[in-house]
């Protein structure tokens, strides 16, 4: 089959490699039928992500058609057809029965790999690196689904895959970063990145009560799918000073709650930019931490932070004091898919969302390299890639 392979920073290629196998009873084969750029498959195009390995199939938002089930899958037939969630869960564990699926005990061969640095392991992902698995990913005709009973959601077949697509991944990533917010009837939810994911969540908050949402980036494309998609207020960051305009916004109170929808590469101005840039080049500091300074600086008192961009490893220059003092709750993870994907499948059969709107261009597999290029550079006003093998 063909498959897009990793082979260092900015290499990407799709080569013939081996059709998946059933390696596990509890495996199953899916022919994938679309697939998606995600912006933490950005992290591992520009090599930011450790222990990749050369010739990794990546890929980790997708969906398509079960052909081939091992004896113990018993929720799945042959022909379903299904949107696959990121994240590997056993189905049975402590954390996947409390619905807290990207933390299962269960699903990650390498857990020791991620002990030296977390403390303990989380769960696999599809196509993210050895330290969360080493699994094949979606970027590829064909992959192998293991606990494939915990891991899709089966949805209808008179709908195009791109109105779908985004609950493998996006879609639940932002919702998730708005529900950890514990929305009450009247906050301001103050996200940052108007990417897919904080489209998302700002259509989320929305959808969870928030009275107002403001979107924070400087691309003017994005700021605009904010205003039009996201009904959102917007700042655009290289115009004015995001904390500064978020207080006059907010009478001087601050947003009740904001959301990280950027992670480890964000883009920082002035000094403090360079600097984090500098430090992450020479791998002295493994992620740029400016979203969240600004966060913690900008919230109200008493507020939530939801972390829902991607992290790795080491930040440094936070302001902890401001966090401490400000009684400031931290909440973040990697998204529960499992848990929130069908209330998700729900309120776009219900025709209350369509998340197709995202897509802003369609290519094949092959590509893929040229893909990467657009969304990392916001080429030809590219918000979000969508792959056909």
């Amino acid at each position: 089959m063909k498959a897009a392979c990793w082979h260092g920073t900015n290499d990407v290629r799709v080569e013939t490699v081996p059709d998946p196998k059933i390696l596990n009873p509890r495996d199953a084969i899916l022919k994938v039928t679309s697939a998606t750029i995600c912006g933490s498959d950005l992290h591992i195009y520009n090599g930011y992500i450790p222990t990749m390995q050369q010739g990794d199939i990546i890929g980790h938002e997708f969906m398509g058609e079960i052909v081939e089930i091992g004896s113990e899958v018993k929720r799945l037939k042959k022909g379903d057809r299904v949107v696959v969630s990121s994240m590997i869960g056993c189905g049975h564990c402590f954390y996947c029965e409390k619905q807290m699926w990207s933390l299962c005990d269960n699903s990650n061969p390498n857990a020791w790999m991620q002990e030296k640095v977390f403390g303990f392991g989380t769960s696999g992902i599809y196509g993210y690196s050895h330290l969360f698995g080493g699994y094949a990913g979606a970027f590829a005709e064909y992959v192998r689904l293991p606990f494939a009973d915990f891991g899709v959601i089966k949805v209808p077949k008179d709908i195009p895959d791109e109105k779908l697509l985004p609950i493998s991944d996006a879609f639940p990533t932002g919702y998730m970063g708005a529900d950890l917010c514990n929305i009450q009837p009247g906050d301001i939810v103050a996200v940052w990145g108007c990417g897919p994911v904080g489209q998302f969540a700002m259509r989320s908050a929305y959808m969870l009560g928030a009275e107002r949402v403001i979107g924070i980036d400087r691309v003017p494309e994005r700021l605009q799918l904010a205003k039009d998609f996201a009904k959102a207020e917007i700042i655009n960051y290289e115009e004015v000073d995001a904390g500064e305009a978020l207080k006059e916004m907010t009478g001087g109170r601050g947003p009740d709650a904001c959301i990280d929808a950027v992670g480890l590469e964000a883009h920082g101005t002035g000094i403090e930019g360079i600097y984090d840039e500098a430090k992450q080049a020479v791998r002295l500091e493994t992620d740029r931490p400016h979203v969240l300074r600004q966060m913690m600086v900008a919230c109200r008192k008493g507020g939530t932070l939801s972390i829902m961009g991607v992290y790795g490893g080491f930040i440094d220059k936070m302001p902890m004091g401001a966090a401490m003092n400000k009684a400031l709750t931290f909440k973040m993870g990697q998204m529960f898919g499992q848990k929130y994907m069908p209330i998700l499948l729900d309120h776009v059969l219900k025709g209350e969302i369509d998340p197709s709107t995202v897509f802003t261009h369609h290519l094949p597999l092959t590509e893929v390299k040229h893909g990467f290029e657009l969304f990392k550079d916001k080429k030809e006003n590219c918000i979000k890639v969508r792959l056909q093998p």
